[in-house]
């Protein structure tokens, strides 16, 4: 599970970086109850996404000209130049230099050795994430690579996770990423599969009915990946691409079973 406590190392903000921001705008909106709230006059077109007045992440021009738009993970940093030189190190590609975002925070963009994108923040104003786990907010990431031993190594080496390997069927495994001591159930997932269609990190968005979210994604304009289905002791998931080519997944996470 995720939390907005904005740990270092763990998901602290998610955005879009969408070739169309009024599109984009228009199908989240409608799709999840949400309202986008601009930055501010300096913020190049970018947009808060809010549910109920809180933060749950951001959408903006896509800033890699013939690039679909994406969802970037952003994980929590205490030092944005330390970490680019982790990455470096560890095999990975600075994308983009650390760079500071008004009085907001201090931002840098990277490419891991398998070719997922991701991000840091070291948060000043903006601390992230205000509101997570519930219906309309991210609970979930997920790597999806086609080399896993590859971007175990460079998560570990880069944001000191601990990498826990779950087996869930009779050739795959699931790895559930936690920080040294956390909690067993992890804030992400990596998954390695040569077969996947990209190398990326895919959100999941909780959601109360994963089966009417599917429909109502659907005849938005999003194109189907994978089901509805559901993965016992986890919940029922989906996988989507949206009218732009971002893809996402919704999940509507299976409730804990009560002792007694």
């Amino acid at each position: 599970m995720l939390s907005n406590s904005n740990t270092p190392s763990t998901p602290t903000w998610l955005d879009l970086g969408s070739n169309d921001v009024d599109a984009s705008t228009a199908f989240y909106t409608e799709l999840f109850g949400w309202t986008a709230r601009s930055a501010g006059p300096d913020s190049g077109g970018y947009v808060f996404l809010e549910l109920g007045g809180k933060m749950i992440g951001g959408l903006g021009p896509n800033m890699e000209p013939g690039a679909d738009g994406a969802w970037t993970p952003y994980f929590g940093t205490a030092d944005v130049e330390t970490t680019s030189k982790s990455v470096e190190m560890a095999g990975g590609t600075v994308r983009m230099p650390a760079m500071d975002v008004m009085s907001s925070g201090r931002m840098a963009q990277y490419t891991d050795p398998t070719g997922a994108k991701f991000a840091v923040w070291q948060p000043l104003e903006h601390t992230g994430f205000q509101v997570v786990d519930v219906p309309g907010s991210i609970s979930w990431v997920e790597l999806q690579t086609h080399d896993g031993p590859v971007a175990i190594a460079f998560y570990e080496a880069v944001l000191g996770w601990t990498v826990t390997p779950n087996p869930i069927g009779p050739d795959m495994v699931y790895n559930v990423v936690s920080l040294p001591g956390g909690a067993p159930t992890g804030f992400a997932g990596i998954m390695a599969d040569t077969q996947f269609p990209a190398v990326l990190w895919n959100p999941y968005f909780e959601v109360a009915d994963c089966d009417a979210t599917f429909a109502k994604a659907t005849a938005l304009g999003a194109s189907a990946l994978m089901g509805p289905e559901t993965m016992p002791g986890i919940g029922r998931m989906a996988q989507l691409t949206d009218p732009l080519g971002a893809r996402f997944s919704v999940i509507a996470t299976e409730a804990p079973a009560q002792q007694g």
